[in-house]
C-alpha cells in the first residue's frame, strides 16, 4: 500500500515569489513524500515592487540610505541565478487556494476566525509561511505538524531584504539561516546551516544563503515523511543550536542612515586596501613537514619545516603515502598564470630530503586534493574534479608516477574534496556538494555508502547533508583511526576560505545514522606570515600540512 503524501499549504502575500521560494515549491511538487494541497492568500495585496524607486526611497526617510545602498549593491553584484527573480507560483501549482483577511498589529499578522475555519477544514499537515509576518492565534494549530517558517525575511519577497546584511556590514565570520515550527508556546529550531559571510556584498551574501536555504523545507518533509511523527519531533526535542554570531535585536534592525554611511565606507575602505595590498603581495599555498610519530595532533605546527614553492606557483593539498622505505608526497600543483590545477608528486626520504615535484596527472579542468588510497594489492586516487561536474577515479600502474582513468563514481554533481573511508566491510564517500545552484560549494557535507566502491551503486545516506556548517563541513585530509576511533579532518572556511580545521570525532556510522562532534580546532597563528591551513595528512612517521603565506612579489 502506497503511503500517502504529506499534504503542504503555503501562506503568501502574492502569487508572484522570488526565485528561491519558487525552486522550494517546484522541489516539494516533484517530491514523492509532498504535495502542495492549498495556497492561502492574503486579499487585496498588491505587488511590493510597485511604484517608483524613487517614491519609495523618499517614503522611508531614516532608511533612505539602506534602500539606496540595496539597490546600488544589488546593480553591482547582481549575480544568476538571481535568488530574489520574480516568478509567478500559478506557473508551477494548480491547487485549492483560499483568499483571507489579516489584521496588523506591528509586525503581527492576526487571520481572522472565519478564515481559520476555511483553513483548518482542508486538513493540512504543514503550513509554510511565506507571505506573512510574525504569526499569532489559532492559525498556530491549523496544520497537524505545525506553521514552518524561516529565520530570515520571506515577507519581503525582494532583494531590500535586511536579513544577512548584519552580518556584512559587521563583518561577521558566518551567517547563520534556520527554519523553525512556530506555535503558541515556542518556537523549535528544527534546521540550522552557517555560510560564509560576504566580505562587502550585502547582496552577494543573502543570493547564497536564500538558495542553499530553498532546500531546508523539502529536506525536512521528507525526513517527517520517511521516519514518521514520533521519531522526527524527538530529533527537535534533541536539537540544540547556537546562538546567533550578533545580537539577536540588531539582526532585526534596518540599518539607519548613519550605520549605513559609517560600516558601508568602512568595508568598502578595507576592500580598496585588500586591493593595494595585492599589488605588493601574494598569497601562497606551502607545505609543511614534520619527521616524527605524534601521539596526537598538535594544536601549534610552530615547529614544522617548510616546503616553499617557487613563487609563481602554489603547492597544496598534501596526500602521504609510506612505501618501500620513501614517502611519496601527492599535491596539488597550480602555476598563476594558468589558474588550473594539476596532480604533482615528490619524494622524501626518513630524514626530510626531497625531490622536485613532478606531473602525474593533469587535465584541461582544474584538479586538486588527489586523495591516494590502497585497496588490496592497488593504489586509487580521487582528485578533486568538480570543475568537470565529476567525481573521478583513477588507478595507479606504476606507482607513484603512472596513473590511469579507471571511471566516474558520479556525473553531473557540483563536489569538493572526495574522500575515502573503509570501515565495517563498507566504503563510506564524503564529499562537500551544492545541491542548489546558486548556492556556495562550501557548506553542506555529503555522505554516500556501497560495499563495491568500483562496482557498486552509491547510496546517499538518509540524513545528508550531515552537515551544513562552513565551519567544520569540507574535507581536509584522510579520515583516520587511533584508539578504536575514527576522526574526520575538516575545513574551516568561516573566516575566509582555507582559513584553518577542525578535527571531528566520529560518534556513530551506519546507513540509518550519523554523529560526529568537534575534538580540536587548529588555526594559522602560530607564525605572523600565516593566513590559512586547511589539509592535514600523515602516514608512518610523517605528518604534512598545507599553509597559506603572505609574501612579497
Amino acid at each position: 500500500m502506497t503511503k500517502q503524501k504529506l499534504k503542504i499549504g503555503l501562506l503568501l502575500d502574492n502569487h508572484n515569489v522570488p526565485a528561491w521560494v519558487y525552486k522550494m515549491v517546484e522541489i516539494i511538487s516533484s517530491s514523492k513524500h509532498s504535495e502542495i494541497a492549498l495556497i492561502i492568500k492574503k486579499a487585496n495585496v498588491g505587488s511590493q515592487n510597485g511604484g517608483s524607486f524613487f517614491r519609495k526611497i523618499r517614503a522611508n526617510g531614516n532608511t533612505f540610505l539602506y534602500n539606496l545602498y540595496s539597490h546600488l549593491d544589488y546593480k553591482l553584484f547582481k549575480l544568476s541565478p538571481d535568488a530574489f527573480e520574480i516568478r509567478n507560483i500559478l506557473n508551477l501549482v494548480d491547487c485549492k487556494e483560499i483568499e483571507i483577511t489579516v489584521n496588523k498589529n506591528g509586525d503581527v499578522d492576526h487571520i481572522l476566525s472565519e478564515d481559520i475555519v476555511k483553513i483548518r477544514g482542508n486538513c493540512i499537515d504543514v503550513l509554510v509561511n511565506i507571505g506573512f509576518q510574525d504569526l499569532k492565534g489559532e492559525i498556530l494549530n491549523c496544520a497537524k505538524y505545525g506553521v514552518w517558517a524561516y529565520g530570515h525575511d520571506t515577507y519581503q519577497t525582494n532583494r531590500n531584504s535586511f536579513s544577512g546584511t548584519w552580518e556584512v556590514f559587521e563583518q561577521s565570520d558566518v551567517t547563520m539561516s534556520k527554519l523553525q515550527i512556530h506555535s503558541a508556546e515556542s518556537n523549535k529550531t528544527i534546521y540550522t546551516s552557517y555560510s560564509h559571510t560576504d566580505e562587502l556584498s550585502a547582496y552577494r551574501n543573502k543570493n547564497n544563503f536564500y538558495w542553499k536555504s530553498s532546500r531546508f523545507v523539502p529536506r525536512k518533509l521528507e525526513e517527517l515523511y520517511r521516519s514518521g511523527e514520533t521519531v522526527f519531533f524527538n530529533n527537535i526535542d534533541k536539537n540544540v543550536t547556537e546562538p546567533p554570531s550578533l545580537d539577536n535585536k540588531k539582526l532585526q534592525k534596518i540599518p539607519n542612515n548613519y550605520e549605513i554611511l559609517s560600516k558601508v565606507g568602512y568595508n568598502y575602505f578595507s576592500a580598496f586596501k585588500r586591493k593595494v595590498n595585492r599589488l605588493f603581495y601574494i598569497e601562497q599555498w606551502i607545505l609543511l613537514y614534520k619527521t616524527e610519530v605524534l601521539k596526537e595532533i598538535p594544536k601549534s605546527f610552530s615547529d614544522f619545516k617548510r616546503i616553499v614553492p617557487p613563487k609563481d606557483r602554489i603547492w597544496a593539498d598534501p596526500f602521504v603515502i609510506y612505501r618501500d622505505n620513501k614517502y611519496y608526497i601527492f599535491i596539488e600543483e597550480m602555476l598563476y598564470t594558468e589558474n588550473k590545477g594539476k596532480i604533482s608528486v615528490f619524494e622524501m626520504d626518513k630524514n626530510g630530503e626531497y625531490k622536485k615535484p613532478q606531473v602525474i596527472i593533469e587535465n584541461d579542468y582544474h584538479m586538486s586534493y588527489p586523495q591516494v588510497f590502497a585497496d588490496g594489492e592497488d593504489f586509487f586516487m580521487l582528485p578533486e574534479t568538480g570543475a568537470n561536474r565529476t567525481i573521478e577515479l583513477y588507478r595507479c600502474v606504476d606507482f607513484p608516477l603512472k596513473w590511469k582513468f579507471e571511471k566516474t563514481l558520479m556525473e553531473n554533481v557540483r563536489a569538493a574534496d572526495a574522500t575515502l573511508l573503509k570501515h565495517d566491510g563498507k566504503y563510506w564517500l564524503f564529499t562537500n556538494m551544492r545541491e542548489i545552484e546558486g548556492a556556495s560549494v562550501q557548506d553542506e557535507l555529503f555522505l554516500f555508502f556501497t560495499d563495491d566502491f568500483l562496482n557498486g551503486e552509491w547510496k546517499p545516506h538518509p540524513q545528508n547533508p550531515i552537515i551544513s556548517d562552513v565551519r567544520c563541513s569540507r574535507p581536509a585530509g584522510r579520515l583516520f583511526k587511533q584508539g578504536g576511533r575514527i576522526y574526520r579532518p575538516a575545513q574551516n572556511g568561516g573566516k575566509h576560505y582555507g582559513y584553518g580545521m577542525q578535527i571531528r570525532e566520529i560518534m556513530t556510522l551506519s546507513e540509518e545514522k550519523y554523529q560526529e562532534r568537534q575534538v580540536r580546532s587548529i588555526y594559522p597563528d602560530w607564525s605572523k606570515d600565516l593566513n590559512g591551513t586547511h589539509t592535514l595528512n600523515s602516514d608512518k612517521s610523517l605528518t604534512i600540512i598545507d599553509g597559506l603565506i603572505k609574501r612579497r612579489r
